[in-house]
């Protein structure tokens, strides 16, 4: 079950934050190939964004997995909706339809 705090943490990084990517290290330094992919998309649309390194709290990353029912990192929420993980970002992208979601 998902621990209050946790959840908390997560709902105030969505609701706070228009774009908000959970993923594997830092925007400037990702430590895995599809949370570099991801950013690499976002940047390439000149969106401002936010994000969170669940390598750096175990709770985030387990507990970002059980709040959207997703099991991979990373996970792109926009408008506090779970848009999905590197292969949804990536087909959308591919599909032209991530655009209109990202601007506003």
């Amino acid at each position: 079950m998902l621990d209050e705090n946790v959840k908390s943490k997560i709902e105030s990084s969505i609701n706070g934050n228009r774009v908000m990517l959970f993923m594997k290290g830092e925007k400037s330094e990702p430590m895995c190939g599809f949370s570099a992919q991801v950013i690499h998309i976002l940047n390439s649309y000149g969106v401002d964004f936010n994000s969170e390194n669940v390598l750096a709290d175990w709770d985030l990353r387990e507990g970002i997995k059980e709040f959207s029912s997703w099991p991979t990192i990373p996970q792109l929420y926009v408008d506090g909706k779970f848009i999905g993980g590197c292969d949804i970002v990536m087909e959308l992208h591919r599909k032209g339809e991530l655009e209109p979601i990202l601007k506003v």
